[in-house]
């Protein structure tokens, strides 16, 4: 089988795995290591990647050791040495499983070039390190089987070899010193103790004994580490603890240390196992599989916290010699550094202690505080704020003193609201309102200048600050519980006697009838679809109402009346007739069934006008009344809209239902468009903090949004992208809400939590201010900084950001590389490309959705949106493409994406993939068409918890699409409860609906394939095959299906037409092909690939046979023809196939291996083309495609893998002409060895 895997060659194009090994080589450069992929990574003024080369083939990298170029005449890096050593770069000894290589780094313009071949041993590698004198010539390696080896480096020849006389396995290993004769091997046993003894000393023919032994672990030891100046020694364990151990000298004069080492400190503080230790002057640092980095002092306390990376944790870690920087490699594939000192950065610190960092600001003025805002027109580094208290007053904080600058009437005391706006030119207005309807409005620098608005009789339960557009000035909303928002246009005119305020009345808005009718947030659009000038207000309310008010711009000018100008002086509102109010019985069962609705059902602005709302004439004071033309009535739940904003035309909503909804308006129909649920526990969503992208890598900034900073979303430049074709692509933006006790900020895409701050929750009046674009340095990239001030138990306390506090509570650090999914991949599919990139979606076991464009040249994955609406992990993925009519433009594709997996959920949405900028940067937008659960109706019970769930949780293992109609789209499900289910998904409709179901199988149904064929009388028929856990491949004819109507269940067929027993267990993967026309022309050829659990590849050909007349009820018969199997196609089973063509298959599996097939057109022969190695671990979905000529395949797992298959017959290039580079790669030596000492040597090529 051998001989013929010359016919196709695997070249891997692009790989994301888990970061097994860091190393800092001075303070310029980042060593990361993914698989066999060495790269390097220029930490200057923007932290990029240099260069990258594939090292030890098919070995994983788990560990770097690199020493100065011999004539820097420097020893060791761990050594006192100057900070030029560096300059001209390092060799490197590369190792990982049971593979040794050199690799010479070059400082300038650096690059990496192979020293010599891959040394290939007979145990695992646990530790490497560069020993002789100078310069160091000989290389010290621990092995698994607690054993130690000398080499010499360049000839790779054995000089020693010495055993333990404790035969044990080790997890961990650690060489301390720089002499053979003098090193102490350090051992983490699988008996949980250390272990130290000496390879250089006594009779290298017999065994060395344990000279100490370091119990106290109840886990297996991952990582060691040790520091010379300080003489301690840190283990880090499985049972998520690090001990730290006084051990004193370790090698040279000082032997093994004290003859009873103490254990300094004990130190838990990680959730999960710890993977990785190393020490610091004065600190240790550990990472684990929690995902956090931890930074502990002197005292055996957690100094400072950093995390960057999703599930699975962190797998690697490395502090530069001088302390500037960390850095952590993630199981997601992730790289992130954090500074931590140096003159050019920012003090940043991350989540340590949630309370740190907060400070009291000293509040001494009359009455207790009740509401705090900020004031963005401060001047100060610090910022300025207001607080107003329950005697009337407020008091303005600039620099560290407060002032009063405003005392109110009686009516203003024991209650109050407040909010502030920074107008144009720094000019800030406050707004306080009243029990009795009283809204005063003055400016801060002029307060004495105010004006008392009335906004009718009662409580003022809300006031709000938006801007409604460029050029026009900013609009003051007042609500009250009645539904009436009272609505003013407020102007500033500043001259020589002082500051003026305007007011223009406006028309006001009414809110439908529900039990909590008061305005929470609103913004303003601009019409994109047509040319007129009106308004469009996007409003929510305390109900969770979304509304959509549409003000004409003739009305607005025209009603637009001069209220007042100059001195304070009161306006009232006298009472005008009341008007009746149209109610019909639909809206008062909604009110009085409030408590008890979902509040999911859209309303339009149709149904509006019929209830009169629409226009009208208020009850309370005779003036015309604006109606909303669109409700989408409790989308939010029941405790309301948090705030409403815009981005590049679309609006984005958040509640306290952890919902974030994105919104598109379409004339008068308000649609949401996706909804993003925040992290687990964060149900208390406040607003949307947008992130401004600076470069390709994905390193973000925040963009300062919020209720002072609406007047840049005034909707133009979403207009202008829809004008020019381009894609609205959907924003990059952080959460800002709340967990339990705790204020915080939450990055949707990287799946983690930038600012955590104990505040004791969001029943209490707060301010947040992020980072401004102006203020952040070169080195900052953290949207979670910037200041939160909040009131609890009486005081005032604040939150700075990292340039103000040396005790504060997060910072991100710098991704140099994305990370993908932190658990297993189990599925992925291709939606299209444009020039370098390819578009990939995967699912993963961390329930969500990653969608990600990966740059075919350089192999860079960008990741474009996350999509969390999964409850389960997703288990299998299809698309179809959707291009025609959607945009004017060809720069975008568009893609019906379907994914289900655990919980029987079936999720569908519409991705729309755009390629902006010169270089045809991707975007994405993502939509939400329609989700669907088989127990949804159970879990609507109100008293589910009375009563037993008699079926089990059903998991969608495979899908299918059947039939791609006009009006809807007909998948096949294989489920995990012995069923075989069809769903129709109606785009138009948004909905999915379970037409047929069948349980024939009666056990677990693996996998399903469907193809369509045409008979000669052009009569379209579907065959649908389908494999379960019993080996056993079912064929179902569902022709019928196509002649379904809409809303109509099928009658479908209870037993499949064919069932065949090809595997002795389960069939993980079924692939289908025609044949070329033979025989009779009503007859077809159809070949049917199935993969199972027994490792087999099989290939069946199939007769298909067209009934002679149409008759109603006559069907298609099936006939074997033949049946090959390959029964060790892989020593794993085999879990995912495609076909290339009607020639060749592409078969995977967790033996990590990746097979091109040729099937000859008859059936009768297969055999092996091609295999190549991935370096992807557990591989479970595989995606085949075709791209300007050549043939791409992408391997899932844990990891994702691109691979190249080319023929190798037709590249003379690959035959007979690969460059010196490609040579090297190849070249291995093998050293191999025996107890007694000897050893010998063999190299070649493979």
């Amino acid at each position: 089988m051998d001989t013929a895997e010359s016919g196709y060659v695997l070249d891997s194009a692009a790989l994301v795995a888990p970061v097994t090994a860091l190393e800092f080589v001075g303070e310029e450069y980042l060593l990361t290591a993914e698989g066999p992929v060495l790269s390097v990574y220029s930490l200057h003024a923007q932290p990029k990647l240099c260069v990258s080369l594939s090292v030890l083939q098919n070995y994983r990298i788990h560990g770097v050791r690199p020493r100065p170029l011999p004539d820097c005449g420097v020893e060791e890096k761990h050594d006192e040495a100057p900070s030029g050593v560096w300059d001209r770069g390092a060799e490197l000894a590369v190792f990982g499983g049971k593979g040794l290589r050199l690799v010479t780094l070059t400082a300038q313009s650096p690059t990496l070039q192979l020293s010599g071949p891959l040394m290939e041993l007979q145990d695992w590698l646990l530790d490497v390190r560069w020993l002789g004198e100078k310069p160091c010539t000989f290389l010290g390696v621990v092995l698994a089987h607690n054993t130690a080896l000398l080499l010499e480096a360049k000839s790779g020849r054995m000089v020693r070899l010495r055993s333990c006389q404790e035969v044990c396995l080790l997890y961990s290993g650690l060489l301390i010193g720089s002499l053979w004769d003098s090193a102490v091997l350090v051992g983490g046993t699988v008996f949980n103790q250390l272990v130290l003894w000496r390879p250089g000393t006594g009779s290298q023919e017999q065994a060395a004994p344990v000279e100490r032994r370091l119990p106290g672990h109840s886990g297996v030891i991952f990582s060691l580490a040790y520091l010379p100046q300080s003489g301690l020694l840190a283990s880090a364990s499985d049972d998520r603890s690090v001990r730290v151990w006084s051990l004193g000298a370790l090698g040279g004069p000082g032997g093994c240390g004290e003859l009873e080492p103490l254990c300094q400190h004990v130190l838990y503080g990680h959730q999960a196992r710890v993977f990785c230790v190393q020490l610091a002057q004065n600190s240790v640092f550990s990472a684990g599989e929690d995902g956090a980095c931890l930074m502990w002092g002197g005292d055996g306390r957690v100094e400072r916290s950093f995390k960057g990376h999703r599930a699975g944790g962190a797998r690697a870690l490395a502090v530069s010699e001088e302390q500037r920087w960390v850095a952590t490699g993630g199981a997601d594939g992730g790289v992130r550094v954090w500074r931590l000192r140096g003159h050019e950065a920012e003090r940043e610190s991350t989540e340590g202690g949630e309370g740190e960092g907060v400070v009291d600001l000293e509040f001494r003025g009359e009455g207790s505080p009740k509401v705090v805002c900020l004031v963005d027109g401060g001047t100060g580094v610090e910022g300025e704020m207001l607080v107003c208290t329950d005697r009337g007053r407020v008091y303005l904080r600039g620099g560290q003193d407060w002032r009063c600058v405003w005392v109110g009437d009686p009516e203003f005391q024991s209650y109050c609201v407040m909010e502030v706006v920074c107008m144009r030119g720094g000019l800030c207005v406050c707004a306080v309102g009243n029990l009795n309807g009283g809204v005063c409005v003055f400016p801060l620098s002029h307060p004495e200048r105010g004006v008392v608005l009335r906004a009718g009789e009662g409580k003022v339960h809300s006031l709000q600050w938006v801007w409604p557009g460029q050029g026009r000035d900013v609009c003051l909303l007042a609500s009250r519980a009645e539904g009436r928002v009272y609505r003013w246009q407020v102007g500033v005119d500043v001259d020589e006697v002082g500051v003026t305020l305007r007011f223009w009345q406006l028309q006001p808005f009414l809110l439908p009838p529900c039990s909590k009718r008061w305005l929470t947030a609103a913004v303003t659009l601009t019409d994109a679809n047509t040319h007129s000038q009106d308004t469009l207000w996007v409003c929510g309310d305390r109900r969770g109402s979304l509304l959509l008010y549409r003000e004409p711009e003739q009305n607005r000018e025209m009603g637009a009346v001069e209220e007042s100008r100059g001195p304070k002086r009161e306006h009232s509102e006298e009472d005008g007739m009341k008007g009746e109010h149209r109610e019909d019985d639909g809206m008062k069962r909604e009110q009085r069934e409030d408590d008890g609705m979902k509040g999911e059902a859209e309303e339009t602005g149709c149904a509006q006008k019929e209830r009169g709302e629409v226009g009208g004439r208020d009850h309370e004071a005779g003036t015309e009344t604006m109606g909303p033309v669109c409700v989408l009535f409790g989308v939010h739940g029941k405790q309301g809209v948090t705030s409403v904003c815009e981005c590049d035309g679309l609006c984005y909503s958040t509640g306290r239902d952890g919902i974030v909804r994105v919104l598109v308006v379409h004339g008068n129909t308000l649609t949401v468009q996706r909804a993003q649920r925040s992290a687990k526990g964060m149900e208390w969503l406040e607003r949307v903090l947008f992130l401004q992208e600076r470069d390709i890598n994905g390193e973000m900034g925040p963009m300062e949004e919020g209720e002072e900073g609406m007047e840049r979303g005034s909707g133009m430049r979403g207009r202008e992208q829809q004008t020019d074709g381009r894609v609205l692509a959907q924003a990059r933006f952080a959460l800002v809400g709340f967990r339990s006790a705790s204020f915080v900020v939450w990055d949707p895409l990287r799946q983690e939590t930038l600012l955590s701050v104990l505040c004791g929750g969001g029943h209490r009046s707060w301010g947040y201010r992020p980072p401004a674009l102006s203020d952040r340095g070169a080195h900052t990239h953290c949207a979670g900084g910037g200041l939160l001030v909040f009131i609890r138990q009486g005081a005032v306390l604040a939150h700075y950001p990292p340039t103000q506090a040396k005790s504060v509570s997060m910072a991100t650090g710098q991704t140099l590389r994305e990370g993908l999914h932190g658990r297993g991949v189990g599925c992925i599919c291709r939606l299209g490309n444009s020039g370098c990139w390819e578009v990939l979606v995967t699912g993963g076991e961390d329930t969500s959705l990653s969608v990600q464009a990966v740059h075919m040249d350089t192999g860079t994955v960008r990741v474009l949106s996350v999509i969390t609406d999964h409850i389960s992990n997703v288990r299998t993925l299809t698309s179809l493409r959707r291009d025609g009519g959607h945009t004017s433009t060809s720069s975008s594709t568009s893609s019906l994406l379907f994914s289900a997996g655990g919980r029987a959920q079936l999720q569908c949405y519409r991705l729309l993939i755009g390629w902006h900028g010169e270089g045809g940067q991707p975007t994405c937008q993502v939509s939400q068409i329609t989700s669907h659960r088989l127990d949804e109706q159970w879990e609507r019970k109100r008293n589910r918890h009375k009563t037993v769930k008699m079926d089990p949780e059903t998991r969608y293992m495979s899908m299918a699409v059947v039939h791609d109609g006009p009006d809807r789209v007909l998948l096949a499900l294989a489920c995990s409860d012995g069923a075989v289910r069809l769903f129709g998904v109606s785009e138009q409709a948004g909905k999915a609906e379970l037409l047929w179901e069948c349980f024939y199988h009666q056990r677990c149904v693996l996998s399903i394939a469907a193809h369509r064929l045409q008979s000669p009388q052009d009569e379209r028929h579907v065959l649908v095959f389908s494999g379960a856990t019993d080996g056993h491949v079912c064929v179902w004819d569902w022709t019928s299906v196509l002649a379904l109507g809409e809303g109509q269940r099928w009658e479908g067929p209870t037993v499949p037409c064919l069932s065949l027993p090809i595997h002795q267990s389960g069939v993980n993967s079924l692939a289908v092909w025609e044949e070329p026309e033979v025989g009779s022309h009503n007859e077809r050829l159809l070949s049917v690939a199935s993969g199972g659990d027994d490792g087999q590849l099989s290939v069946l050909l199939l007769r298909v046979t067209f009934p002679q007349c149409q008759s109603e009820g006559a069907e298609i018969s099936l006939e074997l023809l033949s049946h090959w199997s390959e029964p060790l196609a892989h020593a794993a089973p085999l879990t995912a196939l495609q076909v290339i063509d009607r020639c060749l298959i592409v078969s995977t599996s967790p033996d990590q291996r990746v097979c091109v097939w040729s099937v000859c057109e008859n059936g009768s022969s297969l055999r092996r083309k091609g295999t190549a190695f991935t370096h992807t671990a557990d591989v479970a979905g595989l995606e085949v495609w075709r791209r300007e000529g050549e043939t791409l395949a992408a391997v899932c797992g844990q990891g994702l893998q691109l691979l190249r298959i080319t023929s190798k017959g037709r590249d003379s290039e690959r035959d007979g002409q690969m460059d010196t580079d490609s040579r090297k790669l190849q070249e291995r030596l093998n050293v191999t060895y025996t107890r007694n000492g000897t050893s010998e040597q063999t190299s070649g090529e493979k």
